[in-house]
């Protein structure tokens, strides 16, 4: 008998890439998928559900709630709004009292924090109620922001369901989640969990040292690309560059403690090159004008973030890629990144910061330079030294392509299905044959 998991994730579901290649590895093992993720209202042509599989399916819950949607309707028909007007008009001559508290009460919730409660509770209790109903047999919950949700569908019921939290990030020490809220809440939810998944070792240790427990290492590794596919989308002709020109590339979110400041601040020191970004994020706009202050439109470029499908033949551009994130949290400093994973499939050699996890693969496989990535002339430097040993960077193509058979999803995806094998064969006795091969 088929077992069914419910997983949630807090985003839109267009670009992760990670919960995609679980989700496809659940069904590739004979599991059936309910995927939860928000709704984008500003893009009309992702749809509310998909059935991308027989066995995988996405449903995004509302984003706002329907009072809400209602408001923004009547903000665009001015006719609406003036009998909306001599209404409460006349609600405020006959029921003055009831009419004041309704709007205070719509005020508060529309001029204040309490409006980021509503439209987040909202959304809470929307993927409880989606989750609850399905009976799934596995919960799994991507971070911190769905583990309540996971928490309740799978514990608050007769028969407990399993309940797996897949931490992405270091919930306790993150850029943008300083609050203690955090740490209290993870602490609390970690006693009732049945298994946890976090991306590296180094996390795994400090798990270790926080609560007391290793949980199960899940590498972030892209899938395997078919070498006889080497097709690209030219950068070149899209930004009207000339064909010897070489691409320098960033791609990812475009936010704080990526170190892009440095990364712009080293460009005019390059021999050669132009600094691509593809991505998009709240650090955009003013690292566009950074550029524009420091006059270098003509050496840096911007394009927006590509679907993931796409994303590789955009990389097969570029001649070196960077992921120098700053030492500006844990989470940082501990982070394996995609991205440097990406940049090894498509044989692209990488300037990065020295953090132990990407410097154990970068000076491990010999596929880089690792530098101080908060120190923009050793950023240049980095790359300078890639340009003038042009034997060396044929090396380092070549071991990109050789470290590309160890890290990859192929291999990586069954230390995640054995997670899962393990808890179902806990749970009761099952069909092994239908689990696949570990």
């Amino acid at each position: 008998m088929k077992k069914t998991v419910g997983m949630f994730v807090w985003n839109h579901f267009t670009n992760d890439a990670r919960v995609l290649r679980e989700c496809t590895a659940l069904v590739e093992d004979n599991y059936e998928v309910d995927l939860f993720s928000i709704e984008d209202p500003l893009d009309k042509l992702l749809p509310r559900f998909e059935q991308r599989d027989t066995q995988f399916r996405i449903y995004r819950v509302r984003r706002y709630p329907l009072l809400w949607r209602w408001l923004q309707y009547v903000r665009k028909h001015v006719l609406l709004q003036i009998l909306l007007s001599i209404l409460y008009l006349i609600f405020l001559v006959y029921f003055p009292f009831i009419t004041i508290i309704i709007s205070v009460i719509m005020l508060g919730l529309i001029k204040t924090k309490l409006r980021v409660i509503w439209i987040r509770g909202g959304i809470f209790m929307r993927m409880i109620i989606r989750g609850w109903s399905g009976h799934y047999d596995i919960y799994h919950s991507n971070d911190l922001n769905t583990l309540l949700q996971g928490y309740i569908c799978a514990k608050w019921r007769w028969r407990k369901r399993v309940l797996i939290y897949d931490s992405h990030e270091v919930q306790t020490s993150r850029t943008g989640y300083n609050s203690r809220m955090y740490g209290v809440l993870e602490r609390f939810l970690i006693k009732k969990i049945d298994r946890m998944i976090v991306e590296n070792h180094t996390r795994a240790n400090y798990n270790d040292q926080l609560y007391g427990f290793y949980p199960e290492v899940v590498h972030n590794y892209p899938f395997s690309q078919d070498r006889m596919d080497q097709s690209k989308i030219s950068l070149h002709q899209m930004l009207g560059l000339s064909p010897s020109e070489k691409i320098l590339l960033y791609q990812g979110g475009i936010q704080m403690g990526r170190g892009l400041e440095n990364l712009i601040k080293a460009v005019p020191y390059f021999k050669e090159g132009i600094l691509v970004l593809i991505g998009d994020g709240r650090l955009k706009p003013s690292l566009i004008k950074m550029v524009d202050e420091m006059e270098l439109t003509g050496k840096v470029k911007f394009l927006p973030k590509v679907p993931l499908k796409e994303l590789p033949q955009y990389t097969r551009n570029a001649f070196i890629g960077f992921q120098v994130l700053n030492n500006v949290c844990f989470n940082h400093y501990s982070a394996s990144s995609n991205k440097l994973f990406e940049y090894l499939m498509a044989g692209v050699p990488v300037v990065s910061c020295e953090f132990p996890e990407i410097k154990r693969v970068v000076e491990g496989e010999k596929v880089g330079i690792c530098v101080n990535s908060h120190d923009f002339l050793e950023i240049a430097n980095g790359v300078n030294t890639i340009l003038s040993e042009p034997d060396r960077y044929q090396e380092m193509q070549k071991n990109c392509r050789m470290a590309s058979k160890k890290y990859n999803w192929e291999r990586e995806k069954h230390h995640f299905t054995r997670i899962y094998y393990e808890l179902v064969r806990k749970d009761e006795t099952i069909d092994y044959s239908v689990l696949g091969r570990f």
